[in-house]
Formats: structure tokens, sequence, C-alpha cells
């Protein structure tokens, strides 16, 4: 079976040079790749000349348009008829494309995903990053691979579908954020097939600091809105938990100064995190940061959220006119 690897990039030459390095190594070559230069000032397209790779590699550069016409760009280009999707912040453990290709060939689907997890050459902020948003604590599982495999929803940083779901659904929505999800959904809604490789996971960066990680959750958090106005259905009690944690930890936190005992949920909760953090993590300096990840990670989302329940719901504002700044700007 072959492939062809479509791969977005916005200014990130560094990544794409780890992510090839990565890519040499497969034990399985069956594939082509396609880097998209989404209207960067700092190209790639260097690092692209200079790699000695014994597979195809096409680069294009097209002006800014976002991740999913990227996207789209690619799958246009391609050659192969089952593509398969990173960011470039991902490094691709060697077996990747075996596991994929032996699963699919066992029990073939339309569209896969598969998880990810913490390189130990990652950072300690990136490690408390990818914990806090993979860890049931956080998340619940969704992002961890807990779903039903007959309503599993891949995420582009790890995503694979056929040329058939490309041609029929035409590939991802013009959506700055949530575009994943949202093709997730509109490949359930056209009755292909979708199931998780547990086992094909990939290594995800993320973002480096708080800040952009801030940012990023904050813009999921809008887009979880976004996607509600798209697919009605798609809003579940889950995607509430993050809203509902910031408001009952700021109140909690006020009550504080009245009885000090109500900021015993609060400090309970992180305990909760530092422990299982550390246990998987094995180290103090990666736990201790994951508490100010998942902090970060349920109050940016919950803000987002809400922000976009103010403007999209209540003051009925359009998408591109209510969050113009946030994602097209």
């Amino acid at each position: 079976m072959k492939f062809s690897i479509i791969i977005p990039v916005y200014n990130r030459p560094d990544e794409v040079e780890e992510l090839l390095d990565t890519l040499i190594v497969q034990s399985n070559k069956n594939f082509e790749l396609i880097i998209v230069e989404d209207g960067s000032e700092l190209k790639c397209d260097k690092i692209i000349q200079q790699c000695n790779a014994d597979f195809e590699i096409s680069y294009f550069f097209k002006e800014n348009g976002g991740p999913a016409s990227a996207r789209n760009f690619g799958m246009a280009k391609a050659q192969y008829d089952y593509f398969i999707f990173f960011d470039s912040d991902c490094l691709i453990p060697a077996n990747y494309f075996d596991i994929v290709s032996n699963s699919l060939t066992q029990n073939y689907v339309d569209a896969f995903g598969g998880p990810d997890a913490a390189h130990e050459s990652f950072t300690p902020i990136q490690k408390a990053i990818s914990y806090s948003m993979t860890s049931f604590f956080t998340t619940g599982g969704i992002r961890g691979g807990n779903e039903k495999m007959e309503q599993f929803k891949p995420r582009s940083f790890n995503m694979g579908y056929s040329r058939k779901v490309y041609e029929q659904t035409q590939g991802f929505s013009n959506m700055r954020f949530g575009e994943d999800v949202d093709m997730s959904l509109k490949i359930l809604k056209n009755g292909f097939s979708t199931k998780l490789i547990k086992e094909a996971f990939v290594y995800h960066k993320r973002r480096t600091d708080f800040r952009k990680f801030y940012k990023q959750v904050y813009n999921s958090g809008i887009a979880r809105i976004n996607l509600f106005m798209r697919h009605p259905n798609s809003l579940k009690i889950v995607h509430l938990f993050p809203s509902i944690f910031m408001l009952g930890s700021i109140f909690l936190l006020i009550l504080s100064f009245v009885k000090w005992f109500f900021i015993a949920p609060i400090l309970l909760y992180i305990i909760m995190i530092f422990v299982d953090s550390l246990i998987i993590n094995k180290s103090v300096n990666v736990a201790f940061l994951s508490v100010t990840a998942s902090f970060v990670q349920l109050f940016g989302y919950g803000s987002g959220f809400l922000t976009a329940v103010w403007k999209r719901l209540i003051l009925d504002r359009k998408e591109f006119q209510a969050f113009r700044k946030n994602f097209y700007e």
C-alpha cells in the first residue's frame, strides 16, 4: 500500500528538518512526501533540496490560506490514493508506516487516526503540555485514544483518509482552527468508516512555551462553538468542562478568602495532576510544569469557549466577523 504524505508548513524550517530526519529512517518507504509552504517568510525549500532521501519529495509554495487550504492543495497534487497528514512539529517513529499499512491491510477503513506522545528529547515544558493535552484529568481522555472505534474522530497532526473521502467531501473546510474535527465529522456524516490505530502514534511537540500554548487552546475553545454552528450534534457535555472548571475555580478562590477550606478541591486537583504526571513522566520538574500546563489548557480553552458563546450565540456574529483578529490576521 502506498501513501501520499501531506504536510502544511508555515515559518518552521527547523521543524521540517527534524521531521525529514525521522522519515528518512522509516522501515517502510512506500510513500511520497508533499510539503506545502503556506506563504511562509522563513521557507524550508533549501532544507528539502539538501535532504538525501530515497523517496520522492514534492515542494510547493502558495499564498497563505491556512492549514486546511494547504492540505487541500497537497491532495490535489498527490499521486496515490491514500493520504496521510502530519503537522510540521511531529516526529515519526521508524515503524509507523509498517503499522499503518498492516492495520489497513487487515481491516481497511476509509479514515484513521493515531495518538501522540512526548519524545524523550522534548523540553520539560513540551512534555508538560503533551501531558495536559492527553491526560484523562484534563481532556477526559478524548484526545488520548479512548473513543469508541466506530466514532473515532482523527486529528490532523496524525490522520489519514482515502482519495474517495477527499472526492466526496471536497477535503478540509476553510476554517483556521477546528478544521480537522470538522473534517472528521464530515467523514462520519458521509458514511465512511474510521478507526483509531493506537500503535501508530507520533511524537507531537506542540507549543514551546505557555503563552503560545494558551493562545492555541483559546482558539480551540472558540473553534468548538464554530463547529457547533456547523454541526449542531457535535457539542458534548465534556466540551463544557473547561469552562465549568474555570468558573468554579475562580468562585472557590474568592470563597477561600472567607473560609480557607474552599480552596481544598483545587489543591486536591493539583495533587492529582502532579502525582499522575510524576508517574507517567518520572520527573518532578515535568510534574510541576504539568500542573501549570493543565491550568493553562483548561482556562485557555474555557475562556475561548465562553468568548465564542457570547459572540456567536448571543451577539449572533458570523465566524469571520467575530474572530477576524484571532484567525485571519
